[in-house]
Formats: structure tokens, sequence, C-alpha cells
């Protein structure tokens, strides 16, 4: 069972929304913030870590790992018709798709109150969460990525395709984890009972000509 109210968690995350909520101040230095998400990526972790957590947690990993791979294959697919269709009148273009967790705080998450919404802002926040600023996963670049396939995309294409580092290894060694997952988990500032509950993602695509960018954006 995870702690989503234990008083300590509770100030701290009281402290990351004030700091958050800070509007008279500008942070350069985002070192201070950094801290503090990891500090409670660090606690709620060690608790969703016990091998008791784990098989509780389970079927929302697989479900999340699930949809996170669809979520992908259409960012891939959709980044190659793009890039297509515009290359056929605009010869040169540069083409940049990303995958995000949506903005929305997931509701699907066990635990609901009124500042989840500021909180999940927070987190998702490049400036305090410097390794999530390109989405889930390194983003696809087109033409450089031209010809890697989705499998090498999501990590599928190695020795032992299954990114599950620092979960239990007997228990998840046949989920066959994308390294997207991995890269939420260990390199970003979301905890894993943070991001395993979403099903939504948002998709956006830089379209770079020799004069001006422009933006599309997708919600699935």
């Amino acid at each position: 069972m995870i702690h989503y109210n234990d008083k300590y968690l509770r100030k701290l995350e009281k402290e990351i929304l004030f700091a958050y909520d800070c509007s008279c101040c500008v942070f350069d230095d985002y070192t201070h913030q950094g801290c503090l998400l990891e500090l409670r990526k660090n606690i709620l972790n060690e608790q969703a870590l016990t091998r008791k957590n784990q098989e509780e947690l389970l079927p929302y990993i697989v479900a999340f790992n699930d949809a996170l791979r669809d979520a992908l294959k259409y960012l891939y697919d959709r980044a190659h018709e793009l890039y297509t269709t515009i290359c056929a009148i605009q010869p040169g273009i540069e083409l940049e798709a990303k995958c995000l967790l949506a903005n929305q705080y997931p509701s699907l998450h066990p635990f609901q109150n009124d500042s989840r919404q500021e909180l999940w802002e927070a987190i998702s926040d490049t400036g305090w969460n410097p390794l999530y600023e390109s989405g889930v996963t390194n983003s696809l670049l087109l033409p450089h990525d031209i010809d890697m396939s989705f499998d090498e995309f999501i990590g599928m294409k190695c020795d032992m395709p299954n990114w599950n580092e620092r979960l239990d290894q007997k228990l998840t060694k046949d989920l066959h984890l994308i390294n997207a997952f991995h890269n939420l988990f260990d390199h970003t500032n979301f905890a894993l009972t943070d991001f395993i509950f979403c099903r939504d993602f948002d998709l956006e695509y830089s379209i770079n000509c020799t004069d001006k960018t422009t933006y599309k954006e997708e919600h699935i």
C-alpha cells in the first residue's frame, strides 16, 4: 500500500507547490526544485518497490507499458506520414516528433485531491524535470532517424528487450517493458506511481523549414 497521505510526504508536496506557485521569483537555477522532486520520487519509489506493492501495481505497469507502446507506434507512423507528405511539397524539411504524458492528472490514480493537478504540472515542468524535455523518450528526428525501425525506436532490438532495472527481476521478467518506461522510471523525476496510471498522451510535431518552424499537436 502506498501511503500518499503520509504527513512528511504531504509537507514535502506542500513545499513543492509553494515553490511552484511563487510567481514573484524567477529561477535561473532549478537545482533546489529538482532536489525536491527527486526526494519525493525516492520516498514514493521506496514504498512502491517492495515485493508486495510491486505485485499489486503489476497490472497497472503492464497496462501503462501497453498504452505507451501504442502511443509511440501512432507517433512513429504519423511522423513518417507527415514527413513524406510535406517533403513532397517542401523538400529539405526536418521533423521532430515527441510524446509526453497528458497534461491532465491521471483520472485512474487512486489518490485524488484538489492539489493533484497543480502538482502534476510542477512535476511535468521541464525546468524542474529537465530530462523530460524530449518527452517520455528521445524524440524522433526525421530524416536523421528515417531508417530506424519502430522496434529500434522503443528499444526492443537488444539482447535482453526488457527494461526492468530496479524492478523485481522475477516478477517482471516476461513483461517486455520498453525503453520509454525505463526513461521515465530511471531518468526523470516522476515516481513510478505518478505515471503508471496515465493512459492519455500528448504528441508534438515540430516541422522546420528554411525560414520557419510550425507545430502540430495531438492528444490520444
